[in-house]
This record gives structure tokens, C-alpha cells and sequence, in this order.
């Protein structure tokens, strides 16, 4: 760990969750099934996964860091993430959302560290910014679930009405002791779906409406806890799973395991519900890279027409609002009067679809033949 602010607070029982087994649809054709965006450095010299790995590991111990991705991409994790042991990189058999991914975190870190640990589950595909004060908050939360039963999950100030994040409602602000790194703590109402546009814009000016993040920070016990009160068939399969940790028989048991769950994500199968919920309000800068969209200010090139675009060859004539990318730097690409439009060629394939669309790519991904996926 080389800062040393956090060293008395890194000694602490902590451990880390990333997750990283998304398919990143929204980003084809350079997110593929067989190399999604998450191990992609489209936006920066580190992958998104290698990033959210940097944020954490200068308060967290990579000893005591664990990703959790499908298990076709366990040997990318291991090429991008050499520091990590190996035996804490774990492929997820199937596809079965984040709560399976939680319970099988809470399982495994309680056999391994037991049940006071806390567990900071992080994503692999936001970009955060400026690390220190990402860390400094994560802390924050950790001092918290550590003098409490609480389960944590960070909230973003909205900056504009989005329809594609979901939101927290929060309540009273809740008076927490001196801390090392001090954050303004709420208890948390409620979590809304992605709305619609009007309703957004009412978040907005509410003003109690915070992003999701869809990060969360707990000690082991108690959301075992809840997992027990809430999806005990969770907690049970994965307990059972990971008696088998470190032998032979561990892939053959995280299959039995996942086979038969339902597909449910953690804020439904455990947060709506649970006892005691919080939002840790963050001051960081905080980008879900959901699509292009998202992605567009971090491509290389931007005109003062508005377009956005990583393309050494590329030629705009009254052509306003684009956004272009190229994966060959002998491509030479040329609009002429295009307004609004996404032109993304990667590896042979090439998508054209008004910026409007571009939540439909997922869709598109949908019909395509595997080949192309």
C-alpha cells in the first residue's frame, strides 16, 4: 500500500469485491462476447478493469482483493491483473446477476476471514475520479459498517435528469462519530427503477434523489444475515460451495451452485428489504461507461463541430454531433452532412445508429449470429 494517510485504516479487516463479469453489449462491436469492455483500454492506457483494481489497492491488500467474473474470462483477469493470487480469481459458471456473485463473496470472505470482515464490492466499468477522494469515502463507509450492522451503498449527485441509471431516495442524514475521512451519511429510503424522462427531471429537482452506484460496502455477517432472511437458497449454495475452496472438487461445486438460482440482482434480492440501509453521499467524479454515449468525452479527438471521435483518417463536412471510432488507423472515414450518428468500426464490423438508438445495440447484439457477438 503506498499511501500512507490510509495505513491505520488498511490494517483494518477489510477485503475487496470487484465484479466483472458483464458482457458490455452496449459498447459492440469493440466490447465482444469473447472480450468485453471491461478488459478493453479504449479510454485509457489501463483497462477499466485494471482502473477499478488502481482505486482500490492502496487501501485494500491484492491478498485481500477478489474478482468475480464469468468463467470464460478468468485467464483475461489474469493476464490484466498478475497481482491478484490466482485462487481469488473466480469464474461464475453461469450467468445468474449480482446477488448470486454477493452471496458467494459473503460466503467465501467469512471462510476465509471471517465474519466481521468487511467487503468493499466494487464494479469494473465506471470511471472514477479523483482517487483519493474515492478512497477517502470508501473508508468513510468502512469506519461506519464496522461500528454498525448497516449495509452501504454509495450514492452520486445527479447532474442531469439521466433514464439510465436507476436512483436512491434518501432520508435523514444520520450523525456519524469523528472520522478519519468524514462524509455526509444518509439513511436510505428507497431504490427507484431507471425512469422515465419527466420523472427524472423531478428526482433532479427533489434534490433527495441520489445515482445508484451500484456499489456497496458491509461487513460479512450481516449481510449473511440478510441473505438468510431474504435468499437463504443463495447463502446455503454458496456456503456449501465453498467448503470445497482450494481443491479439486471447487469448479464442480460452484457449478452445482449457480445452476439452479434465479437471476436477481442485489438491490432487489437483498437491499429493498433489508433492515438497516445507508447512502454514503460521494464528492467524486463518477461515470457509468454504460455505452457511447458515456463514453464520447473520453475519445481521443473532439472538433468544434461536436464530434468525438478516435480516428486518425477521419474527414466531417457539415456534419455536427457524431460519434466515430476506428480500430484501424489506416481507415479513412468521411461524412458528409451526418448529424447526430454513431460510426463505430471495429475488427471487420462496422455499426451505424443515430446516438438516439444506441441503447437498442443491446438488442441488436440479441439477433446477431454468436460469430459476430
Amino acid at each position: 500500500m503506498n499511501n500512507p494517510n490510509f495505513t491505520g485504516t488498511a490494517q483494518a479487516n477489510l477485503a475487496a469485491v470487484i465484479m466483472a463479469g458483464g458482457a458490455g453489449t452496449r459498447f459492440w462491436p469493440v466490447s465482444t462476447t469473447k472480450k468485453p469492455k471491461q478488459f478493453l483500454n479504449i479510454f485509457s492506457e489501463r483497462t477499466l478493469l485494471q482502473q477499478s483494481f488502481d482505486r482500490i489497492k492502496d487501501i485494500i491488500p491484492a491478498e485481500r482483493i477478489f474478482v468475480l467474473t464469468n468463467a470464460v474470462f478468468t485467464d483475461l483477469v489474469k493476464e490484466q491483473l498478475p497481482e491478484i493470487p490466482a485462487d481469488q480469481i473466480i469464474g461464475e459458471p453461469f450467468r445468474r446477476d449480482t446477488a448470486a456473485a454477493a452471496a458467494l463473496a459473503a460466503a467465501l470472505i467469512k471462510k476465509l476471514f471471517g465474519p466481521s470482515c468487511v467487503i468493499v464490492t466494487l464494479t469494473a466499468d465506471h470511471k472514477i475520479d479523483p482517487y483519493d477522494k474515492f478512497q477517502e469515502t470508501i473508508l468513510s463507509a468502512v469506519e461506519a459498517a464496522q461500528s454498525s450492522e448497516a449495509l452501504y451503498t454509495l450514492g452520486i449527485v445527479p447532474t442531469y435528469p439521466a433514464t439510465g441509471y436507476g436512483y436512491l431516495e434518501c432520508g435523514e442524514k444520520i450523525a456519524i462519530k469523528k472520522q478519519m475521512f468524514s462524509r455526509e451519511h444518509f439513511k436510505l429510503l428507497r431504490f427507484k427503477e431507471k425512469p422515465d424522462v419527466e420523472t427524472a427531471r423531478r428526482f433532479l429537482a427533489d434534490g433527495n434523489y441520489y445515482w445508484n452506484s451500484g456499489m456497496f460496502i458491509w461487513q460479512t455477517f450481516a449481510v449473511c444475515r440478510e441473505l438468510q432472511k431474504q435468499q437463504p437458497q443463495h447463502l446455503a449454495a454458496m456456503e456449501k460451495a465453498v467448503e470445497t475452496f482450494g481443491t479439486e472438487k471447487w469448479e464442480q461445486a460452484l457449478r452445482e451452485a449457480f445452476e439452479p438460482l434465479p437471476r436477481l440482482s442485489v438491490d432487489y434480492a437483498i437491499m429493498e428489504n433489508a433492515e438497516d440501509v445507508r447512502m454514503l453521499k460521494s464528492d467524486f467524479e463518477w461515470l457509468d461507461m454504460g455505452g457511447w454515449i458515456a463514453a464520447a468525452p473520453f475519445l481521443e479527438g473532439h472538433d468544434e463541430e461536436g464530434n468525438s471521435f478516435k480516428a486518425e483518417r477521419l474527414y466531417a463536412y457539415q456534419s455536427h454531433g457524431n460519434i466515430v471510432f476506428t480500430d484501424d488507423p489506416q481507415h479513412t472515414i468521411a461524412l458528409i452532412g451526418v448529424k447526430d450518428m454513431a460510426v463505430i468500426h471495429c475488427q471487420g464490423k462496422t455499426l451505424i445508429v443515430p446516438i438516439a438508438r444506441l441503447d437498442e445495440v443491446k438488442k441488436l447484439t440479441d439477433i446477431l449470429p454468436e460469430e459476430l457477438r
